[in-house]
Parts: structure tokens; C-alpha cells; sequence
């Protein structure tokens, strides 16, 4: 009977519903009703379903904004079997406007046929990225990052997220650095990839991003950058199930015989404390490594370069006139935290690794830090007594509660390679990370979250000894200490390209 009363309709009303549509080529009034009808009568009319179509599309880019905006709105009716990807796409294109109240109908619009047909939707948003202009193609991509992870189970079904999963790594052949971040964003979020299996596809996607078989550049801002951002957007996924290797490997190798000649175009950031703190995050879910005792031995050296011997002394006991050296305590902490990690998968390193004469060095180079470490501990213990609530908040005084973190976890690990033989038990929580309770709750045994890190207590801080006062070297630690975060800092060269370079020329202009 419906099948019947179409086909009536059809022939009865077929040139009623063509003078609606002519309606757009009138005045206000016309368009406006023309703009309400043709939606309404589109599914009596399917042999006139592209014209009915094309001419809400004309509506959609009228130059009357109320039109305008009656048109998109109308458009997710539009939106039945063979149309809905077509008219995805055409709402895609749309997110280019720059009025809010029409973006936000676009908007709308999109997450109503979301839960039509969510596959169908995603195709056209995807046909967008792929192939749509720049703008289309940026807003498309925040669209997604924003939305998706507040649509319903019901919407993001295995099937969907599986899906979303294909077209990302189409898109992530050809990427910006920012976009790069932003498709992240969008596959962490994906509950399927919240598995132990799922985060380590991730970290495959990352680490192919990354592209750790090039030869390392240390001139060539692309290829830092690169893979600094990368390297950011891997650390959170990684966790003891979920190794660090590849990544600590290439920075061991690679990196930090490079360390020096880093260079990076985003202005106010230090390079090589940005790395050794990348390099300590990565180091406490490194697995099993193929030359541990080579790329620990890496380490150790960058470590020496900052653990300064103790300036001579002349007959009557005062410095030789040596300019004191200055203790970097921010590298240190790096340096000596991820030794110290990798250390314990080969423990008799200093023991049976080093000969007696290297050991006997690196002893006094230890002493001599940890001399001047104490006083600078008692010093900065010192300036904070009594200081609670605001007056901690001050910039000053946030600059000596991270050093005293760093200086306490320094002192820690110095503790432990002192002993005889050398001991790597101690935790300590790195001191730009949150200090995290250990509460069941946020234990990853069931490796559902995606925290960089387990849950470590906070390590004591060292006993006042009595040792004489020693008038330490200068300390020297980083004023941004604590601004660390995994975010992109300052743009990539460039458009898009394997080389995070041009991505080509695209079309240009209306596709609907």
C-alpha cells in the first residue's frame, strides 16, 4: 500500500514538487519555503532525488545567512540509505563556514546522522581528509577528535571504531605534525585500542611515524622535531606489558651522542633537557635489550660529562683559581634516573664492566655531586620553612620546590650506586610527574588505562648529616621545570609529507 501511495504521489504531485524546487532560483519568501519542502517531500520523490538535493545544496550557500542556515539545518533528511554518505560529505565541506550559529548547525547536523549510519557518515569525513581543501580538511579532523568520544556505545560499536582505525592509518601516510597529535588523540580514546594489544598498535603506529630506521640528523629541525613529537605521543602508551625498547634504543644509539648539536626552531624550549626527559620516562618500560651493555655504556658517558671531577685545590687548601664548575641538576636527574633504570638489567656493569680506574672516577665524580648536593638540599629547605598556601605559588618559590624534588631524587639514586655493590632498589618519582599514591584503584594489572607510569612512592627525603659545611659549586636547574607536556610546542616546517613536508596539490572548489 505505502508502495502504492508513493508511486500515486509521485505522478500526481511530480510538478508541484518541481515548482518547490524551482523555488530557489525566486525570491526570499520562495527560497525560504523551498528550503522546509524540499526536505520534507524528498522521500516521495526519489527520481528526483539529485535535484532535490543540488537545489538544497544551492540553498546551503545562499548569500541570505538565515537561508543559509534553514538549509543545513533541513539537510540530515536528506540523509536515507544510498544519500547518507553524499550528504556527510557535503556537511563535511560546510564545517568550512566561518558564521558559529551556521558551524554549529553543521555541527548538529553531522552527530544526528552519526547515529543514522555511523560508518557512512565517518566515510564522508574521511573522503574530506583525504581529498578535501585544507580548511575542510583541518576542521573535519578536530571534529573528529572532539566528537567522537561523546557518541554512545550504542554509535562507537567495535565495527565503527575498527573502521575508524583503516581510514587513520590512510591518513597518517601524509600528516602534519598537528594533525599527527590530533589523530592520537582520537585512536587512544577509541575503546578497543584501550587493551594491552590496542596500545601496542599504537605505539607500532607512533614508532613507524617516527621512522627510527632514517639516520638521525641532529641539524635537520624536521627530523628533531619529528621525532620529539612523536616520542611524546608514545610515552603515555607505554607500561610494562607494553615495552619502550625500540624508542630507548634509537635514544641511546642515536640521540645522545648527538646530544650537543640538537637544534629546534621552537623558540624558549631547552632540546637537550627535553630529550633526557623524554629518554627518563622511556627508560622505566624498557625491555630486553640487544646491546644493553653498549647503550648503557652510552649513557654512562653523556652522564659523566655532567658530573663534573672536583676543581684542584692549591697548597693552602683554596681552589687553584679553576672556575667552579656548575652542577646542571635538571640533566642529572635525567641521566642518573634512566642509568639507573637500565642499570638494573645489567647490574655488575660498574663492577665488572668498568675497569678499577674508570670505577675509582666516577666515585668522586658521585662524592663531589653529592657534597655539594646536601648543602644546596639544606639551602632550599631552608627558603621554603613555614611557607604554606600562596606564598608557595609564587614563581620563585615553584622554582625551589622543583629543585628540591630533583635534588632529593639525585641524592637517592647517588645513595644507591654508592653501595658496595652498586644497587639499583630505590624509586624515585621523576620530579616533573604528579607524585602518585599507591592505590589499588590505580593499579594497571588489568592494563586497562593508558598512565605512563605505575604508581611509585614518594622517595624520603635524605637525613641532615653532620658532615662540616662545604661551600658547594653553583647550582644550576631549568626556571620551566614543570611546563613539560606531551602537546606539540611550536609548529612543523612546512605542509605534509612522509617528511612531515608538502602533501601535493589537492582539488579545489566545490566537489559535492
Amino acid at each position: 500500500i505505502t508502495q502504492d501511495f508513493s508511486v500515486y504521489v509521485f505522478f500526481q504531485h511530480k510538478d508541484a514538487y518541481q515548482v518547490i524546487l524551482d523555488g530557489v532560483k525566486g525570491g526570499a519568501k520562495e527560497k525560504r519555503l523551498a528550503a522546509q519542502f524540499i526536505p520534507k517531500f524528498f522521500k516521495h520523490f526519489p527520481e528526483l532525488a539529485d535535484s532535490a538535493i543540488n537545489a538544497q545544496l544551492d540553498l546551503c550557500e545562499d548569500e541570505d545567512v538565515s537561508i543559509r542556515r534553514q538549509a543545513i539545518k533541513e539537510l540530515p533528511q536528506f540523509a536515507t540509505g544510498d544519500n547518507l554518505p553524499r550528504v556527510a560529505d557535503i556537511l563535511t565541506q560546510l564545517l568550512q563556514s566561518d558564521d558559529s550559529a551556521e558551524f554549529n548547525l553543521v555541527n548538529n547536523a553531522l552527530l544526528s546522522i552519526f547515529k543514522m549510519d555511523a560508518k557512512g557518515t565517518l566515510g564522508g569525513l574521511f573522503s574530506q581528509i583525504l581529498q578535501g581543501e585544507d580548511i575542510v580538511r583541518e576542521r573535519a579532523i578536530k571534529f573528529l577528535s572532539t566528537k567522537l568520544k561523546t557518541l554512545p556505545e550504542e554509535v562507537m560499536t567495535k565495527e565503527v571504531e575498527e573502521f575508524i582505525l583503516t581510514e587513520s592509518k590512510k591518513v597518517l601516510e601524509d600528516v602534519t605534525g598537528e594533525e599527527f597529535v590530533l589523530f592520537m588523540k582520537i585512536l587512544s580514546g577509541l575503546k578497543s585500542l584501550q587493551t594491552v594489544s590496542g596500545r601496542q598498535q599504537l605505539v607500532e603506529l607512533v614508532a613507524e611515524q617516527a621512522d627510527l630506521e632514517q639516520t638521525f640528523n641532529p641539524s635537520d629541525t624536521d627530523c628533531v622535531d619529528r621525532l620529539l613529537q612523536c616520542t611524546r605521543q608514545a610515552v603515555p602508551l607505554f607500561s610494562k606489558n607494553v615495552h619502550s625498547t625500540k624508542f630507548v634504543t634509537y635514544f641511546c644509539e642515536h640521540v645522545l651522542p648527538n646530544l650537543s648539536s640538537l637544534t629546534t626552531l621552537v623558540e624558549g624550549l631547552d632540546i637537550q633537557l627535553e630529550v633526557l626527559k623524554l629518554l627518563a620516562e622511556m627508560s622505566s618500560f624498557c625491555g630486553d635489550m640487544e646491546k644493553l651493555e653498549s647503550n648503557l655504556k652510552k649513557l654512562f658517558d653523556k652522564l659523566l660529562e655532567y658530573m663534573p671531577l672536583p676543581p684542584e685545590e692549591a697548597e693552602n687548601g683554596e681552589n687553584a683559581g679553576n672556575e667552579e664548575p656548575k652542577l646542571q641538576f635538571s640533566y642529572v636527574e635525567c641521566l642518573l634516573y634512566s642509568f639507573h633504570q637500565l642499570g638494573r638489567k645489567l647490574p655488575d656493569f660498574l663492577t665488572a664492566k668498568l675497569n678499577a680506574e674508570k670505577l675509582k672516577d666516577f666515585k668522586i665524580r658521585l662524592q663531589y655531586f653529592a657534597r655539594g648536593l646536601q648543602v644546596y638540599i639544606r639551602q632550599l629547605r631552608l627558603a621554603l620553612q613555614g611557607k604554606t598556601g600562596e606564598a608557595l605559588k609564587t614563581e620563585e618559590n615553584k622554582i625551589k620546590v622543583v629543585a628540591l624534588k630533583i635534588t632529593n631524587n639525585i641524592n637517592v639514586l647517588i645513595k644507591d650506586l654508592f653501595h658496595i655493590p652498586p644497587s639499583y632498589k630505590s624509586t624515585v618519582t621523576l620530579s616533573w610527574k604528579p607524585v602518585q599514591k599507591a592505590d589499588a584503584s590505580q593499579k594497571r594489572a588489568s592494563e586497562d588505562t593508558t598512565s605512563s607510569s605505575p604508581p611509585k612512592k614518594a622517595s624520603a627525603g635524605p637525613k641532615r648529616d653532620a658532615r662540616q659545611i662545604y661551600n658547594p659549586p653553583s647550582g644550576k636547574y631549568s626556571s620551566n621545570l614543570g611546563s613539560f607536556s606531551y602537546e606539540q610546542r611550536g609548529g612543523f616546517r612546512g605542509g605534509r609529507g612522509r617528511g612531515w613536508g608538502g602533501r601535493g596539490n589537492r582539488s579545489r572548489g566545490r566537489i559535492y
